[in-house]
């Protein structure tokens, strides 16, 4: 990783959150940010701060303020008894780059490397844009990889240009991820194109219907389709827009009728479960439309419930 370094910029550690109490020891007192102890971490957190995606895809500017939001509310939570366990290590956001393309190309490198340096990865976005190159990461060190892009839209835009709407348009046409691996979660029919959704069932993928998980259940449905998957490991992508507006005003395309902030978690808690989820990605978090932090907040909220045991 030393390497690597060169490519990113360290924490703000104004943002490590702490009482200063013995009796109440926050997330922010026990995050290593020096990278001498970068060796002995299990998680390992890095922020992509950029929405150049967003923008070309023609969405509301401003996730590029989510990984200090996000941070902001995450270093803030108890250290509770399901998280003694945890080594976390915050390696700072990755510089941005001219392009786009260039950005993604870093991030690539970096996730790669935190892969195969046999830790856990949580990616703060940014755009959702980047689950192109934090997948091709995974799936260039672990040979079958089980992905969830938890999202209202599909992102598989044809559109000739990257951007937030094409990451796995780009890992299905790159046959980086296999079809039968790869689940669509909360998805709302009527705010994606009918050719599209024709295309990701023409190559035999999974799309999990906003209304058909209400009805068999949320939690339920993700902790079966995790057990019965053959795969090494496990990506979960979560786009907060997938949640309903509500409970998530701060994205970049707010979303009338979504999953629940209860439901996105109980997603949080199967992936908390699952031994082989080895990235857990959020993107499209927009704080400057959020409303008292509370989109920030969800999305730490999830992080630490994912990091539970």
């Amino acid at each position: 990783m030393e390497h690597l370094l060169k490519y990113i910029d360290p924490p703000d550690r104004t943002l490590f959150f702490t009482r200063d109490d013995p009796n109440d020891i926050r997330l922010g007192d026990v995050v290593k940010y020096n990278f001498s102890e970068y060796d002995i971490a299990n998680e390992v957190i890095i922020g992509c701060p950029q929405d150049e995606g967003v923008i070309r895809n023609k969405g509301r500017r401003g996730a590029r303020l989510a990984p200090a939001e996000i941070r902001r509310s995450l270093y803030r939570y108890p250290v509770s008894e399901s998280h003694t366990h945890l080594k976390l290590f915050d390696l700072g956001n990755i510089k941005i780059k001219n392009s786009l393309e260039e950005t993604h190309d870093i991030l690539f490198s970096i996730v790669r490397q935190i892969i195969k340096d046999g830790k856990k990865v949580i990616v703060l976005g940014g755009g959702n844009d980047i689950s192109y190159p934090d997948c091709s990461a995974l799936s260039s060190e672990m040979e079958r990889i089980l992905v969830f892009n938890i999202d209202r839209h599909l992102d598989v835009r044809a559109d000739r240009q990257r951007n937030s709407g094409t990451p796995y348009r780009q890992l299905l046409d790159e046959k980086v991820i296999l079809p039968e691996l790869f689940h669509e979660v909360g998805i709302n029919s009527f705010a994606n194109s009918p050719k599209y959704i024709k295309y990701v069932e023409s190559l035999g993928c999974h799309i999990h219907y906003l209304g058909q998980l209400r009805k068999d259940g949320v939690a339920e449905t993700i902790r079966s389709t995790a057990k019965s998957a053959n795969a090494d490991a496990i990506f979960w992508g979560f786009d907060l827009d997938v949640v309903r507006a509500v409970e998530a005003p701060g994205v970049s395309d707010p979303n009338p009728m979504g999953l629940t902030a209860t439901q996105v978690c109980e997603i949080a808690d199967v992936a908390a479960e699952e031994p082989r989820t080895r990235i857990i990605e959020i993107t499209e978090v927009n704080p400057k439309y959020d409303l008292n932090g509370i989109t920030s907040r969800l999305a730490a909220n999830i992080i630490i419930r994912a990091l539970s045991r």
